[in-house]
């Protein structure tokens, strides 16, 4: 044993988050948690007509799944808990400068049932940004943004203009991803921040980087 080095397996270094000052709430406050929440996200590239996600704990255990209709006259996808419930529905704005998505409670297209609007922060851009507006935010500046992108490996969601960190995704490689023809990332959700809130930004700036044409 080396000089002055302790017995036994050294422990790993705990990674601490400060607390956002409110809890953040925008699907429902039954998805807080006081610690912080480790997501994996894993999605099959191509299927016919749906790609669909799968959203689970650190255990495997399934957390949310996530259906997609792309042969519809409108993109949508269907954020669902693990037995099958609609939490959200997110739809692509058709005829917008920007990108836009627009997310509804349930399966509601009703104006009164609006939670949020994410668009690109900018009309060309070559990391994928996004300002994230809640439904009673009629001004210009947002309420959270996501910057960087998950095809540049990863990205963080953040608290308005500010340097509030509410959650990081980082992209996974291996082996049996590319064998399968999946895509997975992972999600770190801070303490008291919504975490169906999360995969539902997740959701939208996958469907945005996976749009080629990007540029709108």
């Amino acid at each position: 044993m080396a000089a002055g080095q302790a017995p036994g397996n050294p422990l790993p270094a705990v990674r601490t988050y400060p607390p956002v000052e409110h809890p953040v709430v925008v699907i429902g406050p039954q998805y807080l948690a006081q610690y912080p929440v480790e997501l994996g996200v894993s999605t099959k590239l191509w299927t016919l007509g749906e790609n669909d996600f799968k959203v689970s704990d650190i255990n495997g255990t399934l957390i949310f799944q996530v259906k997609s209709k792309l042969l519809s006259l409108h993109d949508r996808r269907f954020l669902k808990d693990a037995a099958g419930n609609t939490l959200v529905n997110l739809r692509q704005k058709i005829r917008t400068m920007h990108r836009r998505w627009e997310a509804f409670r349930g399966e509601s297209k009703e104006e009164k049932d609006l939670l949020f609007t994410a668009k690109k922060s900018k009309l060309f851009q070559f990391k994928t940004e996004l300002d994230i507006f809640l439904a009673n935010n009629k001004g210009e500046v947002p309420d959270f943004k996501v910057k960087g992108g998950y095809g540049e490996s990863s990205c963080s969601i953040l608290v308005g203009d500010s340097n509030t960190m509410l959650a990081q995704m980082h992209r996974l490689h291996s082996l049996t991803t590319m064998i399968l023809d999946t895509d997975s990332f992972g999600v770190t959700v801070y303490p008291n921040v919504d975490y169906a809130f999360i995969v539902a930004l997740v959701v939208i700036l996958d469907e945005i980087n996976a749009d080629r044409s990007g540029e709108d």
